[in-house]
């Protein structure tokens, strides 16, 4: 199943039934949950009990075992990766680590440029397109000895055409989207980390839904040098436990810096302590109306939890700041659709004109939709979200970060499209939990410590821009201390 050559696809098609008899999948419980943890594992390097070319190969047991029923990768490069942990197996035995994830295997999302693999973004219109240089984060990863062993699966360019991946929990359910590959790979325990993007939900929701670490960070703090010209798409990490998260996003800041205009992100490298929140601000949205009652009790005993620990929970009504956060953010959805519809459509229109069969029927009526957004109405689609990450910066006074779900509930059932039927506009999940991090710019993370009839559902915390290291040490203080909630329907 594994192919050594890079560039070539590892999809196959295979039934349902064909995926559950390779290696049927185990209910998701967050309490014996345990990820892959590159962290853990790395002191052994030094005394020579275990080697970064082990850990790859259990890595690649792991993607042999469950890759033909998941579907994570596009394509492996099985050679290079392990060429690439031999030199970093002889750095440690030298006691010379390039950094503190020399010799971690990586997946890279297939929206993000490798010189040495083809960038396809999951659209026919891609195919074999072969950039001739590494994107600045893989440039960096390679720097500090990060092995990069493939590319994982996107939905076309980042929207909601899904790939092939399935949850590694269900394999009837989405394992979400865009960043599907990601995710998957991580959650099934293939991989300790992997970079994934997000302009709406696409890190978030299917970090909820494949029970990883998700790391959005503030906008612009990773340099992401994007070929799809998104004003809100921001490069984040999928990972395994809370360590290899952080440290995969700073080192690659501490060598490529931010966006051009951004000061990148802040923080060492080494994840800061653990910070216990004073006060949290609860974001409902009108996304709240359509939770399913299980997921409502889950977050709720969270919320419990947190009250016992004596943090203030502020909530609708409480305070008139957040009452007027919430009004922004009732249309956060609806912003951020049409700002991204409107900037993809100007970046792709070139390729679409010429090879619109290229393009999937979803993809497609999307575009059409985006032909109608004026100048002036993208204008002042803007300013609404200029406004909303204006109310947003004023809860800082109110408190220390913001607390809702990852998603609406956990991962829905997804076995295509229907045919005769309408097109499913969610097939990868509903993002309404997602965009208002998107929109605001803001540091968000997804921390697995619930799961709703057997399948994970994340605890998403959003901070203040350019507070990320702060985010993740309130993380780390939830993570440490809130007990994992599994609710049954």
């Amino acid at each position: 199943m594994m192919n050594a050559e890079p560039g070539v696809s590892m999809a196959t098609q295979t039934s349902a039934a064909e995926r559950e008899a390779i290696v049927p999948p185990s209910p998701y419980h967050p309490a014996r949950a345990v990820g892959v943890s590159f962290s853990m594992a790395r002191p052994a390097f030094f005394t020579e009990s275990d080697t970064p070319s082990a850990f790859l190969e259990r890595c690649l047991h792991t993607i042999t075992e469950r890759e033909p029923a998941v579907r994570a990768w596009v394509v492996l490069d099985v050679i290079g990766a392990r060429e690439a942990a031999r030199l970093a197996t002889l750095r440690y035995r030298a006691g010379r680590p390039l950094s503190r994830i020399d010799g971690m295997p990586i997946g890279v999302k297939d929206l993000i440029a490798t010189k040495t693999m083809a960038t396809e973004m999951g659209c026919q219109a891609f195919t074999g397109y072969r950039p001739d240089r590494d994107a600045p984060v893989v440039r960096a990863l390679r720097e500090a000895g990060a092995i990069i062993l493939g590319k994982t699966v996107t939905a076309e360019l980042g929207m909601n055409e899904p790939g092939p991946t399935v949850n590694p929990f269900n394999y009837s359910h989405t394992p979400g989207g865009s960043s599907s590959g990601s995710a998957a790979a991580v959650g099934a325990g293939m991989v300790p980390a992997a970079l994934g993007t997000q302009v709406g939900g696409s890190i978030i929701r299917p970090s909820s839904f494949c029970a990883t670490f998700g790391f959005k960070p503030t906008l612009g703090a990773l340099n992401r040098e994007s070929t799809l010209g998104l004003s809100q798409e921001v490069y984040g990490v999928h990972a395994g436990c809370l360590e290899d998260m952080w440290k995969v996003a700073a080192e690659i800041a501490s060598r490529t810096g931010g966006d051009p205009g951004y000061p990148g992100l802040y923080g060492e490298v080494e994840p800061p302590a653990p910070l216990k929140p004073q006060r949290v601000v609860v974001l409902e949205t009108p996304a709240w109306r359509r939770l399913d009652t299980a997921s409502s009790m889950a977050f709720e005993r969270v919320v419990k939890q947190l009250a016992a620990h004596d943090i203030e929970v502020i909530r609708w009504g409480d305070d008139q700041r957040v009452e007027a956060f919430e009004a922004c953010m009732a249309d956060a959805k609806e912003i951020t659709d049409q700002i991204n519809s409107y900037e993809l459509w100007r970046s792709v229109r070139h390729l679409f004109e010429r090879q619109s069969d290229k393009f999937s029927e979803r993809l497609r009526v999307r575009f059409e939709k985006a032909k109608n957004i004026s100048h002036d109405e993208y204008r002042d689609l803007l300013k609404r979200r200029a406004a909303a990450r204006a109310q947003h910066a004023q809860l800082a006074a109110v408190a220390d970060v913001v607390l809702t779900l990852s998603s609406r509930g956990p991962a829905p059932r997804w076995s295509g499209d229907t045919p005769g039927q309408p097109l499913n506009p969610t097939p990868t999940g509903d993002s309404s939990f997602n965009v208002p991090a998107s929109l605001l710019g803001a540091p968000a993370i997804s921390i697995p410590i619930m799961a709703v009839d057997g399948l994970p559902l994340g605890v998403q915390i959003i901070g203040q821009q350019h507070e990320d290291a702060k985010l993740c040490a309130i993380a780390g203080w939830l993570k440490e201390t809130i007990s994992p909630v599994a609710v049954q329907s």
